[in-house]
C-alpha cells in the first residue's frame, strides 16, 4: 500500500513535467531539450526561496525560472536560427552554471528543518502528512490542468496548435510563428520548473544533478499515457500525461521492490519503459496489417 501511495504522489508531481514535454513535442511539435536544465534550475530557486522562509513565493519564481529558460530556448530558435534541439541544449549546458550561482555556489542545497508548502499546507490539513501531499500535489495538477485548458481554447493557445499541426500554413496565414513559438516554449518550460520545485520540497533538498534523465521520465509518462488514453484533444493529452506518470512511477516502484532492477539501473529500465512504449504503435500497425493479409488470404 505504502508502494502504491508514494507512486501516486511521486506521479502527480512529475506528471507536471510530462505535460511540459506534451506542450513542446505534440501541441507544438518541437523537439525541445531545455528541460533538464529548466527543472534544474525551477528546484534551486524553489530551494532557495524555502530556505529565506518564502515556500508560496517559490512556486510563482520557480514558474518564471523556467519560463525564463524557455524564453532563452525561443530567442535562439526564432531568433539567431538555430535548431530547436542545439537551442536546448546551449541553453541546458548554460543553465548548469545559473543553477550553482542561485545556489551560491553548492551543489547541494538541503531542506532539513526549514518549512516547504508541503509543511505549511499538510499541517494545516485534518489528514497524515503523506495523504495530505497526495492531495496538494493533486490540488496543483489539476489546477494546471484546468488552466491548460482554458488557455489553450484562447486564441493565443489556438495559434499555438495552429502552428504545431501546420507551421507553413501558419506563416502563410500572416500568424506572428515566432511569437507563439516562444509562448508555448515558455510555459512549457514554466510547468517543468514548478516540477522541479516541488521535487525539490518533497525530497528535501536541491541538487545539481536531479535534473538528469528527466527528458526520459517525461517523454516515457508521455507515451504510456496515450498508450491508454488515444483521444487527441489538449484535456485527454493532459490527462494521459498524469495517468502516464503514475503507472511510470509504479513501474519503477514495483522493479525496485521486487529487486529485478539494483537501484543503480533505474536510468536503463527508464530507456527500456520508453523503448516498449514507442513500440507500441509499430505492434499495433504490424498487427492490423498481419490481420488484414489474413482476412484477404482468406477471401
Amino acid at each position: 500500500m505504502s508502494l502504491v501511495i508514494g507512486s501516486l504522489q511521486l506521479g502527480l508531481i512529475y506528471s507536471l513535467i510530462a505535460m511540459g514535454i506534451y506542450i513542446s513535442f505534440k501541441v507544438l511539435n518541437i523537439p525541445d531539450l531545455t528541460a533538464e536544465g529548466s527543472f534544474t534550475f525551477g528546484m534551486a530557486v524553489m530551494a532557495v526561496c524555502v530556505t529565506g522562509g518564502h515556500p508560496i513565493l517559490g512556486i510563482f519564481l520557480s514558474l518564471l525560472a523556467g519560463a525564463a529558460a524557455g524564453l532563452v530556448t525561443a530567442l535562439l530558435h526564432t531568433k539567431l536560427r538555430i535548431p530547436a534541439i542545439l537551442s536546448g541544449i546551449l541553453t541546458m549546458t548554460g543553465l548548469y552554471t545559473i543553477n550553482l550561482m542561485v545556489m551560491g555556489g553548492s551543489s547541494n542545497l538541503t531542506l532539513l528543518g526549514v518549512t516547504t508548502i508541503y509543511d505549511m499546507v499538510g499541517g494545516g490539513l485534518p489528514l497524515s502528512f503523506t495523504i495530505a501531499k497526495i492531495l496538494i500535489s493533486l490540488i496543483v495538477a489539476v489546477v494546471m490542468i484546468a488552466i491548460l485548458v482554458i488557455f489553450f481554447k484562447t486564441n493565443c493557445g489556438l495559434c499555438i496548435r495552429a502552428i504545431g499541426d501546420n507551421e507553413e500554413m501558419a506563416r502563410s496565414s500572416s500568424m506572428s510563428v515566432d511569437l507563439y513559438k516562444t509562448m508555448g516554449l515558455m510555459v512549457s518550460n514554466a510547468l517543468i520548473g514548478l516540477c522541479g520545485g516541488l521535487i525539490a520540497c518533497d525530497q528535501g533538498y536541491a541538487d545539481m544533478t536531479s535534473g538528469a534523465g528527466m527528458l526520459v521520465i517525461g517523454l516515457a509518462a508521455v507515451i504510456i499515457g496515450e498508450a491508454f488514453i488515444r483521444r487527441r484533444t489538449i484535456f485527454a493529452g493532459l490527462m494521459s500525461c498524469v495517468l502516464g506518470s503514475i503507472i511510470y512511477r509504479l513501474i519503477l516502484a514495483v522493479a525496485v521492490s521486487t529487486r529485478i532492477f539494483p537501484a543503480y539501473a533505474m536510468k536503463l529500465l527508464s530507456a527500456i519503459i520508453v523503448a516498449i512504449a514507442l513500440a507500441i504503435p509499430a505492434y499495433q500497425y504490424y498487427k492490423e496489417n498481419y490481420q488484414l493479409k489474413k482476412r484477404n488470404k482468406h477471401a
